[in-house]
């Protein structure tokens, strides 16, 4: 695995979860071996579901590093996440990074946008918008992610949507091409290097539903 990547080849493994969408997905990674995975499309439920599916994994989860899904996506299910990776994080006393959940997704296509020179991910994000964010051939984000009102989206032009809203978002402009994709840990093999931070918090992508009270 080349050293520009998410998952070097250094013997160490590395816990994957990510479940700011629908799915919620683990995995183990040494390098770009694939060495146990969970990848269950639930919908809702991803605090009751999460560490249990962790514990069902080789060793009961436990790795060297812990990286994990930051969104944007779901409010509660990022929130569980990364609440889930640190509290593992601490309790096994090893390292843990972050990344971008639409960078993951892209990660899932590397193939599909290598060969399209690039692709939009186009992702849920609540009250009728869509989190979208365009990623090059070397699955380098080329803009920041914004969140968009369907009719605003359709106006982009990258011609290969990737992710849970790429077939809306194709049919409701005519033209493209659509990979239905939900984030899987796996694709961590994929991702760049460059994609991981330190100090994981959550990325909600728009503001938040609640807002504080003004003071009376």
């Amino acid at each position: 695995m080349s050293a520009s990547t998410a998952s070097p080849d250094d013997g160490r493994r590395r816990l994957v979860i990510d479940s700011a969408s629908e799915a919620c997905s683990a995995a183990l990674v040494e390098g770009a071996r694939i060495v146990d995975f969970r990848h269950e499309t639930i919908g809702r439920g991803h605090a009751e579901r999460l560490v249990p599916l962790i514990a069902e994994l080789a060793d009961g989860g436990r790795a060297d590093e812990i990286l994990v899904g930051c969104g944007p996506g779901s409010f509660a299910g990022v929130r569980i996440g990364v609440a889930a990776a640190r509290a593992l994080a601490l309790g096994w006393d090893v390292p843990v990074r972050g990344f971008s959940t639409l960078a993951l997704v892209a990660a899932g296509a590397a193939e599909a946008i290598a060969g399209a020179g690039g692709a939009l991910v186009v992702m849920e994000g609540g009250h009728g918008q869509w989190f979208v964010q365009p990623f090059g051939a070397d699955l380098g984000p080329c803009e920041p992610v914004r969140s968009m009102l369907p009719e605003a989206a359709v106006e982009l032009a990258d011609a290969l949507a990737v992710g849970n809203r790429a077939e809306a978002f194709v049919a409701r402009r005519g033209t493209g091409t659509a990979l239905p994709m939900l984030p899987d840990a796996r694709a961590v093999v994929h991702l760049p290097a460059a994609a991981l931070f330190a100090d994981p918090s959550p990325i909600y992508g728009r503001a938040p539903d609640a807002k504080p009270m003004a003071p009376a």
